[in-house]
């Protein structure tokens, strides 16, 4: 390897952040032609993550090293939200956990994961979820959480509340969303008044009101319901459940007692 070549591999190696991947794409654009990458990858420098991906050999990495690059090189919009969101923030803690934990992504309609990310190995059970029912929601629902070395973008519990909610019954159950919003007493109500104003599913707003005030959480007190649109109709929630008369949600039998 020329002296040059080398210089070049010492400064990308020593810039790298750590535990990390970075895409083909992006370090072509950084002077790194693709016919070099491989000859470092040959060499033992780096090493693949699947077709257009690589990290730096000897680095540890986990999912989140890979959402590192799809977020901030790729610029992809696409966050870790919902439950995961809620676990990162130390929610949840007391909720047993599956062997391979679940990790709950969320992107704006039409966005695709790169390849690689899907089918790499990671250690949690991929769940990638396509939504616009919170477009409107401004990007402080939004936010960098530290992984140590490097931050990744996850929502606020406010806006990973509504996301999980979104899954209540097929992929979230019932049960487990009213543990979450019994831990979540602190949520701020501006915040929670945007989303329930933004958000297009009528679904997830009446069960995120039910829930809250079934926990009698105090910031409930400061949101104007008046403001919110909560549709017509009746919406099935839980099959072959009791119908809570206020929201018009049907709802597991033993929480028919609530906010009749």
């Amino acid at each position: 390897m020329s002296q040059v070549k080398r210089i070049k591999l010492n400064q990308l190696l020593a810039s790298w952040t750590t535990s990390t991947v970075s895409t083909c794409s992006w370090l072509h654009e950084k002077g790194f032609g693709y016919d070099l990458l491989n000859k470092y990858r040959k060499s033992g420098w780096l090493k693949s993550m699947g077709h257009g991906a690589v990290a730096r050999t000897g680095d540890k990495i986990d999912w989140s090293g890979g959402l590192y690059a799809i977020q901030d090189q790729l610029k992809l919009p696409v966050h870790v939200g919902g439950k995961s969101a809620l676990l990162l923030k130390g929610y949840g803690h007391f909720i047993p956990q599956a062997k391979g934990w679940s990790l709950f992504l969320f992107g704006q309609p039409n966005t695709k994961l790169p390849i690689w990310f899907k089918k790499y190995p990671w250690d949690v059970k991929l769940y990638f979820v396509t939504s616009k029912f919170l477009t409107k929601a401004s990007d402080l629902t939004i936010s960098k959480h530290s992984m140590g070395l490097y931050s990744i973008r996850i929502s606020s519990p406010e806006r990973a509340m509504f996301e999980l909610l979104s899954l209540v019954p097929q992929e979230q159950s019932f049960e487990e969303a009213k543990y979450l919003m019994e831990g979540l007493t602190t949520l701020r109500p501006k915040v929670v008044q945007e989303l329930l104003c933004a958000c297009r599913s009528v679904k997830v707003k009446r069960l995120f009101l039910f829930l809250s005030e079934a926990c009698n959480h105090p910031w409930v007190k400061k949101l104007d319901l008046t403001k919110i649109d909560l549709g017509r109709g009746k919406r099935l929630i839980e099959k072959n459940g009791m119908l809570n008369a206020k929201y018009g949600i049907t709802v597991p039998k033993n929480f028919s007692t609530h906010n009749q």
